[in-house]
């Protein structure tokens, strides 16, 4: 007989995952404005493991206020830790009365960290021959993984044994402790060795074994990362003793004393309801703990945890009754079901509404799955419900309604009336909380567990489409559909309204944008496919001959697209410098690296070229032709409105924003795309638009007086960094100087811009400095952009879009310079974005009233505008589009638009 197992004790490392919940989500607070992303965070991840260990003792384990033993060793122990943030500080007590009251045992234990206490208890399961799960976020704990210890990340779902850290440290678990002594760790505030990384630690130990050895050893390491070593020599031992896990706490209990306790259901009901966590109140009530009358909850806004009617209609009646009501109703939810997410092929399988939270309809129109039910007539149906869906005055609410227009235009009808979309709300109240998918913002704000698409049509290439799906499967995901969407929106409209100017961002910028990017999708643009075909044979044919030179330069034939052959002979062969290497230690040949390479060697130039071309190719040359609907005879590119985080719009099939603009490549695909007969193309675009931006935001006198000469701003920058006059400025100087402004508004180091400009890094950083000197208003102004999004946490464009910085105030340091190199540059990139959204939205307009049979926005990327224009109307469509793009913001400069003429794009261009 088979012995059983015992299930492996899980030790919960909770103070790890109270900062990394905290971080990680959003700032989530309830209608009293109590925080509770990181109670939110650390409890779904305990629920989650008592799913995924059941049988298994869990024992949850927190740090103690106060000082450690460790303090007693080393008086500036963890000395640089920032204070704990007053918002995460209320939430602590919260989490631990809701582990209390789920049976779990909690563990604080004074002078100790949970570290030591976890440390000890796992020693102590091992040693009785229980196997111990460690469930945490922290790097130390590897050096307790074993045979019978792992350690898993609940939030990241990643598992690490003995070959796993051996994997992503490089060593073995027994030397991880000699490993972080090396390292040091400057938020702990462990010495270390100055200047020794990973990388050289590992390499230490691997040619030493231990830190002993290294330390006896020290005399060897030559260079300067040699001296840094004998400088810690004598600090070492106690870096060693800090980073040391205890095994042997004199605890005043063991693990036979740690007993589960039964779950406290009033308790967690109460705790539940007390910071707004929905879903999991449904759960307990589901589980038959029904609250009497006295503890029923509040009203739809205030959590109310609804009983679902949803109806799958197939009676007439009963649609003209539904209809007389969306008739009716001041608002209501509306969904398509539809046979593909391509909006230019999809069709209709099926529609769903909702009015009142709760209530839902599916209205299924074409599933034609064997033994099927009868359904209403789609054609009935649609020309039933046109007259609705085109009134204006008839307020639709929709997820991506973009989408659903789209959809509908391909059944003759068109979409009127769009006065909500939850995405764009989502979107607008924080762009960086999460996804603004309708299944993730159900959990986000409804504490709910929607079904998913996949629950019901499968995966991979069995998916189902929706018209094959079984009625009693569809109907209740599609009623789902329309309900959470008017949930959410309930839930997400009066949070705009109360955050800054976001309520005006939504209303006026992204909302009115959807029907004008919908119509320029349905448009689409003209593309020659013979160009593309002969640009596709040029670009064989240069790569072709790349790949010859680049055998011819080695001295040998080989994959150029095999990093394993690039390393062997890059590294082996030619002896190239190991700039960086993989995670697994093998020498690096991605992209970064070539680059640095190309500086001083032919064979990584010809690399990268070969790349570059080989990317055209494959994105665009051989695959927009493909990309031509068989209907149209165009090209239909997906705007997308939800997800660059700053504001911008970005595009798939194709990404129009990614064509390379300054290349001869670049012009090249550029030129496929055409004007119709008796029509040209217009491109207008913002002149300079971030370094106008710039100029109002800081209020430099120097930037403000060249754009309001009409200097060129680079030559001016270079007048005065190089300390020339304008007429004396040189190409090279001018170009210099295009580098350092476009350079600082993305937050480029000194580091940065002497790669980029070629030039040491003292000569870099004088260039700065004089620029800062010229124009201190910008220096001004980055420093208070700084300090602003350290102290709340975001920054805003001009129109009041917010980008939210959750790591503006990290423990890790070059997480926050990001986060700082962000704050500076998204008012302006935001900005812009917001300028050229308003300007579409007023072309449009002006257009459609004025000049419809004459000209139709048909593109936009990144600041500029692509119009179709008949040939008589290009100079007034011209006029009027360059003063309705200038009016689009009232800045302390003048806007500037340049409007171009051709062909094709690339002569607009």
């Amino acid at each position: 007989m088979t012995q059983q197992q015992t299930p492996p004790v899980v030790l919960v490392d909770g103070s790890s995952y109270l900062f990394r919940a905290y971080h990680a989500l959003p700032p989530l607070t309830t209608s009293k404005n109590q925080p509770t992303g990181a109670i939110k965070g650390v409890i779904s991840m305990l629920r989650r493991l008592e799913q995924d260990f059941p049988g298994s003792k869990m024992v949850v384990v927190f740090d103690a206020k106060g000082k450690t033993f460790r303090h007693d060793m080393y008086e500036d122990y963890k000395a640089n830790r920032p204070p704990m943030p007053d918002d995460l500080a209320t939430q602590i007590e919260p989490i631990h009365e809701i582990v209390k009251a789920m049976g779990l045992p909690l563990l604080i234990v004074p002078e100790v960290e949970a570290d030591d206490v976890i440390g000890t208890l796992a020693h102590e399961a091992t040693s009785k021959g229980i196997d111990v799960v460690i469930s945490t976020g922290d790097k130390d704990m590897a050096q307790l993984v074993s045979d019978h210890v792992t350690l898993i990340n609940t939030m990241t779902e990643t598992r690490m044994d003995r070959d796993g850290v051996v994997e992503k440290f490089g060593v073995k678990p027994e030397q991880i402790i000699d490993y972080l002594a090396l390292v040091g760790d400057k938020v702990d505030n462990i010495p270390g060795v100055n200047k020794c990384g990973p990388k050289t630690a590992v390499k230490w130990l691997q040619e030493h074994q231990d830190l002993d050895h290294v330390i006896a050893n020290a005399d060897k390491v030559k260079g300067k990362i040699g001296e840094y070593l004998r400088e810690a020599v004598d600090t070492l031992p106690l870096s060693r003793e800090l980073a040391t896990i205890r095994t042997n706490v004199d605890l005043a209990f063991g693990l036979e004393d740690l007993q589960l306790r039964q779950q406290d259901d009033s308790t967690l009901r109460e705790l539940f309801r007390e910071y707004e966590f929905r879903a999991w109140i449904a759960e307990l009530e589901n589980a038959g703990d029904t609250p009497s009358d006295s503890e029923a909850e509040p009203t739809s806004n205030d959590n109310k945890t609804l009983e679902k009617r949803y109806s799958v209609i197939t009676d007439q009646a009963e649609l003209d009754t539904w209809i007389d009501r969306l008739k009716q109703a001041p608002l209501f939810a509306f969904d398509t079901e539809t046979t593909s997410l391509r909006y230019m092929d999809a069709e209709i399988v099926g529609v769903s509404f909702a009015i009142e939270a709760g209530e839902a309809a599916y209205v299924p129109l074409a599933h034609d799955y064997m033994g099927a039910p009868e359904q209403l007539d789609r054609d009935q149906v649609l020309s039933q419900l046109k007259p609705l869906l085109e009134d204006p005055g008839a307020r639709k609410l929709g997820q991506n309604l973009k989408y659903d227009k789209n959809v509908l235009a391909n059944h003759g009808i068109t979409l009127e009336g769009i006065t909500e979309d939850t995405m764009l709300e989502s979107y607008v109240l924080n762009s960086v909380a999460s996804r603004h998918d309708m299944d993730t913002l159900a959990r986000q704000y409804l504490d709910e567990q929607t079904i998913t698409f996949e629950s019901i049509a499968g995966k991979g290439a069995k998916q189902l489409t929706f018209n094959q799906i079984d009625l009693e499967k569809a109907g209740p995901y599609a009623a789902e559909d329309a309900d959470i969407t008017l949930r959410l929106h309930q839930v997400l409209r009066p949070k705009l309204a109360e955050t800054g100017k976001l309520k005006f961002v939504y209303e006026d910028i992204d909302l009115p944008l959807v029907p004008v990017l919908s119509r320029m999708e349905q448009r689409g643009a003209m593309v020659s496919a013979s160009t593309l075909k002969q640009h596709s044979q040029e670009l064989a044919e240069r790569m072709a001959e790349l790949e010859k030179e680049a055998h011819e330069e080695a001295g040998e034939t080989f994959n150029l697209g095999s990093p394993k052959q690039l390393q062997v002979i890059f590294y082996d062969k030619m002896g190239l410098p190991v700039i960086k290497k993989t995670p697994k230690g093998a020498p690096s040949t991605a992209e970064p690296v070539l680059q640095e390479l190309a500086h001083e060697h032919a064979l990584p130039r010809l690399i990268l070229e070969h790349r570059s071309l080989s990317k055209l190719k494959s994105t665009y040359t051989d695959t927009l032709p493909e990309l031509i609907h068989h209907r149209t005879g165009r090209i239909h590119t997906s705007y997308h409105q939800a997800v660059a985080a700053t504001g911008r719009l970005s595009s798939s099939e194709p990404n129009l924003q990614n064509i390379p603009i300054r290349s001869e490549q670049g012009r090249r695909i550029r030129q496929a795309f055409i004007a119709p007969k008796g029509h040209k193309l217009v491109a207008a675009d913002y002149s300079q638009i971030e370094l106008r931006i710039m100029a109002h935001l800081s209020g430099d006198k120097g930037l403000l007086t060249a754009f309001e000469h009409g200097e060129d701003i680079h030559k001016a920058t270079a007048a005065e960094v190089f300390g020339v006059s304008l007429g004396d400025v040189t190409g090279d100087q001018r170009r210099s100087a295009k580098a350092i402004n476009f350079g600082l508004i993305y937050g480029m180091s000194a580091f940065g811009l002497a790669r980029q400009l070629d030039v040491g890094r003292n000569v870099a950083q004088e260039y700065i400095d004089r620029y800062f000197e010229r124009y201190p208003g910008v220096l001004k102004y980055m420093d208070s952009i700084r300090k602003q999004a350290h102290d709340d946490g975001y920054v805003e464009t001009l129109f009041g879009r917010r980008l939210y910085l959750p790591e503006i105030n990290a423990r890790n340091k070059q997480m926050q310079q990001a986060a700082e190199r962000t704050a500076i540059n998204a008012p302006m990139q935001g900005t812009a974005a917001d300028i050229i959204k308003r300007a579409m939205i007023d072309v449009e307009t002006w257009l459609l009233n004025n000049h419809a049979d004459d000209a139709r926005m048909i593109m936009q990327v990144h600041d500029e505008l692509i119009l179709e224009v008949k040939e008589g109307a290009v100079e007034k469509i011209c006029k009027g589009l360059e003063e309705r793009m200038s009016a689009a913001a009232s800045l302390n400069v003048p806007l500037l638009v340049e409007a171009g003429v051709g062909n094709n794009w690339d002569e607009a261009h």
